[in-house]
């Protein structure tokens, strides 16, 4: 890769975090639970304490938003330029241990996401981007290769969502009478991945997420060609009180409907 210090921090400070993940996997882990019933493990603490350390000390100047750390009540944006960390992303899936999980750091700077490191420590797939044209991915320890998003193909779409959304009425009800060729499923923010490297074209969530699930894969998918839009049709923007989502509608090129 180019020269790029923020984003060679990014994928270093991930990868340090996807070892740290891999170290808890490799083992017995006990999982607790939140206050707001989400299950958290020692792989996730372990991999925030070396992400946010790592983003600090090279960029003391930029704040960090970080899922088990942030005080999420009341937030208001830090600044117009902050980091936005998940440092285990798709926590079900690694209890699961189906390897679907991954370690997020995202760039926003003015409400958009514009770099992204997207993980995946047990598939041995990690996806970055800074800026347009610049999505990349690298799979088992190979060189990073140049990503393109794709359109759809004229007879109908290839989905991939949530496993846990598999049987989800709502999915069901938005799919009846349109064209889907093919559905998939993904654990955690890869499939923004998925989607920027031309495997699919649609990715659709409507229930709530949080701004850390979703603005690494976001820069990269729409620096990769890709689009991530609101459920109002406007583009999904970042620093919003609170940091929730309310549900949104990834596509890789070209939107079908």
């Amino acid at each position: 890769m180019a020269q790029d210090s923020l984003l060679d921090i990014a994928l270093r400070a991930a990868l340090a975090g996807g070892e740290a993940v891999m170290r808890v996997y490799a083992d017995p882990f006990e999982v607790t639970q939140k206050d707001d019933k989400t299950p958290v493990t020692a792989a996730d603490l372990a991999s925030e304490q070396i992400v946010v350390e790592m983003l600090t000390a090279a960029f003391p100047d930029i704040p960090i938003v970080s899922e088990e750390t942030v005080p999420v009540a009341g937030f208001e944006s830090p600044a117009a330029r902050f980091w936005v960390v998940d440092p285990l992303d798709g926590t079900k899936e690694f209890v699961a241990r189906n390897g679907e999980f991954a370690v997020l750091i995202g760039l926003v700077e003015n409400g958009r996401p514009v770099l992204g490191v997207v993980h995946g420590p047990a598939l041995g797939v990690t996806y970055v981007a800074h800026g347009p044209g610049t999505a990349m991915c690298r799979k088992n320890g190979g060189d990073f290769a140049p990503i393109r998003a794709r359109a759809p193909a004229p007879n109908g779409v290839v989905v991939v969502h949530s496993r846990s959304h598999e049987n989800s009425r709502r999915l069901g009800e938005y799919f009846t009478g349109r064209p889907i060729l093919e559905r998939h499923v993904c654990g955690s923010a890869l499939k923004f991945g998925v989607l920027a490297a031309g495997d699919a074209d649609f990715y659709p969530r409507f229930g709530t997420t949080m701004e850390w699930d979703t603005a690494a894969g976001q820069a990269v998918l729409e620096a990769a060609g890709g689009h991530v839009f609101g459920l109002d049709g406007a583009p999904l923007r970042y620093g919003k009180p609170g940091l929730k989502n309310d549900g949104f509608l990834a596509w890789g090129a070209k939107p079908a409907w």
